[in-house]
């Protein structure tokens, strides 16, 4: 991006699944360790999720030779509707807040639902939203698979 200046990243994706699956796909731990990471593994035994307002969560994601963590803390949680929550990675300093993180589940009627994904918070140049928005990406095509799979 030359001469610009991005500030987040703004993904929407419509998922072959009820409303109230894919609230469960972001806030059950063996739902988010088969998705978060894409085709990447992600232990089970390696993330924490405190699904409340005020609460945390952390996942591991583990490729081969290299460990890759990310945490942060839920700001709101909206059965079905969405979730707002912090992220951070394993470089970020303790104190840091990191990205915010907003989604929102619309139920578009047949069992299907919008996903809107908002991530904002300036920590990251250009090149890292554009790297995270691939990541993303990657994520919600192993989100869609797992739906499907497990419906």
């Amino acid at each position: 991006m030359t001469g610009g200046t991005r500030e987040g990243i703004d993904l929407t994706r419509v998922l072959d699944a009820p409303q109230q699956r894919v609230f469960a796909a972001w806030t059950s731990p063996e739902d988010f360790a088969a998705w978060y990471g894409g085709e990447a593994d992600v232990p089970l035994d390696r993330v924490a999720m405190d699904v409340r307002p005020g609460g945390s969560w952390r996942l591991v994601i583990v490729l081969p030779g290299v460990e890759m963590p990310f945490r942060g803390t839920y700001r709101e949680v909206s059965e079905p509707d969405g979730l707002v929550f912090t992220l951070k990675d394993g470089s970020a300093p303790e104190d840091a807040e990191g990205e915010t993180v907003t989604v929102t589940f619309s139920d578009l009627g047949g069992g299907r639902t919008e996903l809107a994904f908002q991530q904002r918070g300036g920590n990251l140049t250009p090149e890292q939203y554009a790297a995270a928005e691939d990541g993303w990406e990657a994520f919600f095509d192993a989100l869609a698979d797992r739906l499907a799979t497990h419906p």
